[in-house]
């Protein structure tokens, strides 16, 4: 018998999936670094009786691109395990800086069009307290989400995926909120001297706010994790004979 994966079988579909998922990390990450600096007022579609959540929700452009990340890692976890997921998280860290190097050495080039410099600028030019925020956000609930899905798997085994999906995403997303809004409109602000602190009711209506539409999205994107692990194939799943030549 041979060991060959026939083309189109599970070893095909992994790799496949493998590229597919770290691009779509990498390009979610790289997207919510130039549009951090927008911000969203996203109106509900329905009323909350809550005291700090307004008629819409203020968020930063780069939420609804990081959402996908923390999709991306928990499929590349489930498929992949714990030390692919932790290395392609923590070089993702990494190459945060790149990103951020590469932007503000063109800002700092010569323009040839200075009035189109002045908007490119002011559009993407991350402000300090964005960046401290984001990047220590990022290190710390990344690192939680692989941690928390993979101590719950240990559990449940490759069962209850819906379990592990929201668990650790709902975890990772509270850190993750509490700690972009208050070290970047918060901390930085008073510590550094960047801004103006943001007073504190207005600072738990951004938390609440971006938490509920996170955890909205995890909860929508659950299926969607069951479709991409059903199409790919873990990779320590058993090999399906039909794959194999004779």
């Amino acid at each position: 018998m041979s060991n060959a994966v026939a083309p189109g079988g599970s070893t095909d579909r992994q790799a496949v999936g493998q590229v597919a998922l770290l691009g779509l990390f990498v390009t979610a990450l790289v997207t919510a670094q130039v549009t951090a600096a927008k911000l969203l007022a996203l109106p509900l579609p329905f009323g909350l009786e809550l005291p700090v959540v307004e008629a819409s929700i203020t968020l930063p452009g780069a939420a609804l691109a990081y959402a996908l990340t923390f999709f991306a890692s928990d499929c590349y976890s489930e498929l992949y395990g714990r030390r692919a997921a932790q290395l392609m998280v923590n070089v993702g860290f990494a190459l945060n800086f790149v990103v951020l190097l590469l932007v503000f050495s063109t800002l700092r080039a010569p323009a040839a069009n200075p009035e189109f410099a002045e908007t490119f600028q002011a559009a993407l030019a991350p402000s300090v307290n964005i960046v401290l925020g984001s990047l220590l956000a990022y290190l710390i609930s990344q690192n939680w989400d692989v941690i928390v899905f993979h101590k719950i798997r240990e559990l449940t085994g490759h069962g209850q995926l819906w379990l592990r999906n929201l668990a650790s995403t709902a975890s990772s997303q509270a850190i993750d909120t509490v700690i972009f809004v208050g070290v970047a409109f918060y901390l930085a602000p008073t510590l550094l001297g960047v801004g103006s602190p943001l007073p504190t009711n207005v600072l738990l209506g951004l938390i609440a706010g971006q938490y509920l539409l996170k955890l909205l999205i995890a909860v929508v994107d659950t299926p969607v994790v069951y479709l991409v692990v059903r199409l790919v194939g873990r990779v320590d799943a058993k090999p399906n004979p039909a794959a194999f030549g004779n």
